[in-house]
């Protein structure tokens, strides 16, 4: 398995596709694989590489806490590491976070910005750590239904209850409940590392600052989605200079996994331009 000693830990990255780069972060309690839905269609046109972020799957976890700009940095070291000098930035909820502090940072490292179900604020992420932490606890006895559980925060009802009917069917030919399980189950977290990545996250607070981004951006949510409503994409859009909005109804905070080939082909079309 491929990875990378970064930021004095190792990083489990995988590489899919040639082209232009695209790094793609996912979120809060989830690892790499959770672009089950977007690795096949978007590696035919970029260099996808995605990573579990540390504390996350198979990188490492650290025992001692971090900042934010850990990620930050964590993500710059991967990209030197793999002697990536710009690359699209693709990132999904807490993410969306560490993709904007990046380009904050380091504006000269980031191009186009795919932000999904994300945020300008570290807003509500206590209240996430702890369901998940109940839900790590839940798992230990019974771990199909901690994953139904957490599904409830992630997915619109309509897929929930498609989902629970039939866990083999595979939507879109791309995805299906027991692909989502495998990926909840294989995230090898444990409360003290939600602790960790809960206080990393906590200090995002990028609002008056995301004038200064000039990355042309999307940004992509779900009309449904409870932890990145419309409301604060929309304060996003309208301080981001070079920004488009895609709100998608019936959809979640998994949006990009729900209505997935809608979302790919938004991707692909910006990123093409």
């Amino acid at each position: 398995m491929p990875f990378a000693d970064v930021n004095e830990i190792q990083l489990y990255y995988e590489i899919h596709g040639e082209g232009y780069p695209l790094f793609m972060l996912h979120g809060y309690g989830a690892t790499s694989k959770v672009w089950i839905a977007q690795i096949d269609a978007l590696s035919e046109h970029f260099k996808v590489i995605t990573y579990d972020q540390r504390s996350s799957g198979k990188s490492e976890h650290p025992n001692e806490d971090y900042k934010l700009d850990t990620l930050v940095e964590d993500l710059k070291g991967l990209m030197e590491f793999l002697k990536v000098e710009k690359t699209h930035l693709m990132g999904q909820s807490m993410g969306g976070w560490v993709s904007q502090n990046f380009v904050l940072k380091y504006p000269d490292k980031g191009n186009k910005l795919v932000l999904i179900g994300t945020n300008h604020k570290g807003a509500g992420l206590q209240i996430l750590k702890n369901t998940l932490i109940d839900l790590h606890e839940l798992a230990k006895n019974d771990k199909e239904e901690a994953f139904w559980k957490y599904a409830k925060l992630m997915h619109h009802r309509s897929y929930l209850k498609a989902m629970q009917e039939n866990p083999s069917k595979r939507f879109y030919d791309l995805w299906s409940a027991e692909d989502l399980i495998e990926e909840f189950i294989g995230n090898n977290m444990v409360p003290e590392d939600y602790e960790r990545f809960e206080k990393a996250g906590s200090m995002h607070d990028v609002l008056d600052r995301l004038s200064e981004i000039t990355q042309s951006a999307i940004l992509i949510g779900g009309a449904n989605d409870k932890m990145s409503p419309k409301l604060v994409l929309d304060q996003m859009h309208e301080a981001l200079p070079n920004s488009q909005l895609e709100i998608i109804d019936r959809a979640g905070h998994h949006v990009f996994i729900e209505v997935a080939p809608t979302v790919n082909q938004l991707i692909i079309d910006f990123l093409k331009e």
